[in-house]
């Protein structure tokens, strides 16, 4: 069984004197600095000068530092930009400032598990991970709530990293909601391998195939489009709110039946098999080796994955039933 730590569990004194050095002002960044300074805790911005997050980070408050000089002054650096980026940042302006005492914190355990960033062994090395987008975090904390998080200390040469990595927990209202402990490990290969076949790829080709055969079957494009993708939505609100068996007790007897006959027809045992495959292709390290080992061609690959996806005909459609609903802005054409 999980172990889950609440308020009781984390104390904010281990965080007292210290400053958290927050690295990048992204979704995460962004969201995180503010809900820590909202707590107490005393917080600078690392960026790079003159950028869109460098304004931002001044209209928000804070006098944003180069990382460099973020990280001279942080006791906790706090790496929060992107993944691809995060070895060479490290190398060039994080590794060359570390210290004795200092400790290095991250919302993914990426690449420290995989071994991109290895850091020295006199520095305490954590994770706090909120479940959620950035936006959603600091929506529920001014709601006085938090959303759940999970922690994890790859690195103890401190003697305190847990207590600090609570209290980093705590600071974020993530404690209100549950803190689950895990392993950099564990982390890192679950969050990618969801992401690989259920919440990114897996729920996108599903969608992608469905609206092609319904195409290719000779149905109207648009109305293929509110099967398949435009009342996913829904069901997948029933999901959040309630578990699989909720959101089946919503839908009509019809749908019930079709979906629990049909439906491991086609998500079948060849389909787990090749889920299996993902894990160890994650497990192995050959994704990280395939995505982290020549980040501009990586970007450049990834830029033409993308643009073949916006071509899709789903896209265009898509964009059309978005406009008509209101959910999107733009002209419609209907």
């Amino acid at each position: 069984m999980a172990k889950v730590y609440h308020d009781e569990d984390a104390d904010l004194k281990y965080l007292e004197g210290k400053t958290i050095a927050v690295i990048g002002y992204g979704n995460q960044g962004h969201a995180q600095a503010l809900t820590f300074r909202d707590s107490g805790i005393n917080v600078v911005v690392g960026l790079k000068p003159g950028g869109k997050s460098w304004k931002l980070a001044e209209q928000e408050g804070f006098t944003p530092l180069t990382v460099d000089e973020a990280v001279k002054k942080g006791d906790i650096i706090h790496m929060l930009f992107p993944d691809l980026e995060q070895p060479a940042v490290y190398r060039k302006y994080i590794e060359p400032n570390l210290k004795p005492g200092k400790a290095i914190s991250c919302s993914h355990g990426y690449n420290i598990h995989f071994k991109q960033i290895v850091p020295p062994k006199n520095v305490d090395v954590m994770m706090v991970a909120p479940k959620s987008p950035g936006s959603r975090l600091r929506e529920i904390y001014k709601e006085g709530f938090g959303v759940p998080a999970l922690i994890a200390v790859y690195q103890d040469a401190s003697g305190k990293a847990k207590e600090i990595i609570l209290a980093m927990a705590k600071a974020l209202g993530a404690t209100k909601a549950g803190v689950i402990e895990t392993t950099f490990k564990e982390e890192a290969e679950t969050d990618i391998i969801g992401e690989q076949t259920v919440l990114g790829g897996g729920s996108m080709e599903l969608v992608k195939k469905g609206f092609e055969v319904l195409v290719e079957a000779g149905y109207q494009p648009e109305l293929a489009y509110f099967e398949v993708a435009n009342e996913l939505k829904l069901m997948v609100d029933l999901l959040y709110e309630g578990g699989l068996t909720r959101m089946m007790k919503m839908i009509s007897h019809t749908a019930q039946y079709g979906s629990l006959t049909v439906g491991p027809r086609v998500i079948d045992d060849h389909v787990k098999e090749n889920m299996r495959k993902v894990v160890k292709f994650v497990q192995s390290g050959e994704f990280a080796r395939d995505w982290s080992g020549d980040p501009k061609k990586s970007m450049e690959r990834l830029n033409k994955l993308m643009k073949e996806l916006e071509e899709h005909p789903i896209e265009k459609v898509g964009k059309k039933i978005r406009q008509m609903a209101g959910i999107e802005k733009g002209a419609t054409t209907y």
